[in-house]
């Protein structure tokens, strides 16, 4: 897998260097619905190649967390910088383009166009954002090459395996080559062993430079994928671990 291709980061940077560049600072973070707090003063940083899980149980505040972050809803309260940008100062069609170019987001259940194929997908994405339709293709077959399924490019959603629609997701997350790639639940709706190759995916993601949020249930696609494990209870992060994933 080429990281050029994949991330656009560049072989060769120290990784500690690299490590120092905060992709994604938040801090003080609150977001009410009505009188309740889904987030209450979190603060969080996540550097550059990192590959950070949040874990916690359902109503914690984790999947609020990935939508502010993902620029999809906007805090009641604190900061967030992501990729150097303060979104807090963004009206919604900044946001929307932000989101579009430097943010790749997998869904758990893929979020797929039933009516495209697994090529125009991917292509859609770059579309988007003003790429001309032939590069958006040549960008998504190479993609789709080094995810393993470019004989699957002409396929539809709904004759895809499960592990081949996520790898579609995926490819299509990182189309416009995100500083930082979002997962939520990436494993949840797939069976083990299609699970255990998008785990595969995600930690070979990683070690080619792209910085990574997941969120999850799965103590075991955490400790596989993350090198930090953040932990969220009642809107607030409660502790946090560095991840040994040679173990």
């Amino acid at each position: 897998m080429s990281t050029e291709d994949i991330s656009g980061t560049v072989l060769g940077t120290d990784p500690a260097a690299v490590r120092e560049k905060a992709v994604v600072r938040v801090s003080g973070l609150r977001k009410e619905y009505g009188d309740t707090a889904a987030l209450d003063g979190v603060s969080l940083e996540i550097g550059a190649g990192e590959a950070v899980a949040v874990m916690g149980p359902s109503g914690c505040g984790k999947s609020t967390l990935l939508n502010m972050i993902a620029g999809l809803d906007r805090p009641s309260a604190g900061s967030l910088r992501v990729h150097g940008e303060d979104l807090g100062g963004f009206n919604e069609t900044r946001l929307a383009i932000f989101r579009r170019r430097r943010i790749g987001m997998i869904f758990q259940f893929f979020n797929l166009i039933d009516d495209l194929s697994a090529i125009d997908n991917i292509a859609l994405a770059a579309q988007l954002t003003g790429t001309p339709a032939r590069q958006a293709r040549r960008r998504a077959l190479e993609l789709l090459d080094e995810l393993g399924i470019a004989d699957r490019r002409n396929v539809y959603p709904a004759a895809l395996s499960g592990g081949e629609r996520q790898r579609v997701a995926v490819a299509r997350a990182l189309m416009n080559r995100p500083a930082l790639l979002l997962a939520d639940e990436p494993t949840g709706a797939l069976d083990s062993q299609a699970g255990e190759q998008v785990m595969d995916l995600l930690i070979d993601l990683n070690q080619l430079g792209q910085t990574l949020l997941l969120v999850t249930h799965d103590q075991r696609l955490a400790t596989r994928c993350a090198s930090r494990l953040v932990m969220m209870a009642d809107g607030r992060i409660t502790g946090e671990r560095t991840l040994d994933r040679s173990v």
